[in-house]
């Protein structure tokens, strides 16, 4: 079976540990590379389809939404949320990102 390596890749992240200080730098980084807010509960029931980009808080339980392409994404607490390559956003769990990234040293 072959076998490959991932490519060199430079990303930014950001680790949401809970604070109110992150969630609102989070948000604003999210919002100013993206399509914007938007509207949770109308994608949350369904009743219009999910940004291909964006960010909202979930009224239910005040956590990040992250609109992709794929659909929604929440932001828990511990989670990195990482800027790709391709200027999208997504969250990924400490331990996978931990057993992916290395700091970038200059």
């Amino acid at each position: 079976m072959p076998k490959f390596t991932k490519k060199p890749v430079e990303i930014e992240a950001r680790k949401f540990e809970g604070t109110n200080a992150e969630l609102h730098s989070i948000y604003q980084w999210i919002e100013n590379n993206t399509l914007g807010s938007f509207e949770p509960m109308a994608v949350i029931e369904g009743r219009v389809p999910s940004p291909e980009s964006g960010v909202s808080i979930d009224p239910r339980d005040g956590r990040v939404m992250i609109a992709t392409l794929e659909g929604c994404h929440w932001v828990n607490l511990g989670d990195y949320v990482i800027k790709g390559v391709k200027g999208e956003f997504y969250p990924c769990k400490p331990d996978i990102f931990e057993a992916t990234y290395d700091a970038a040293s200059y």
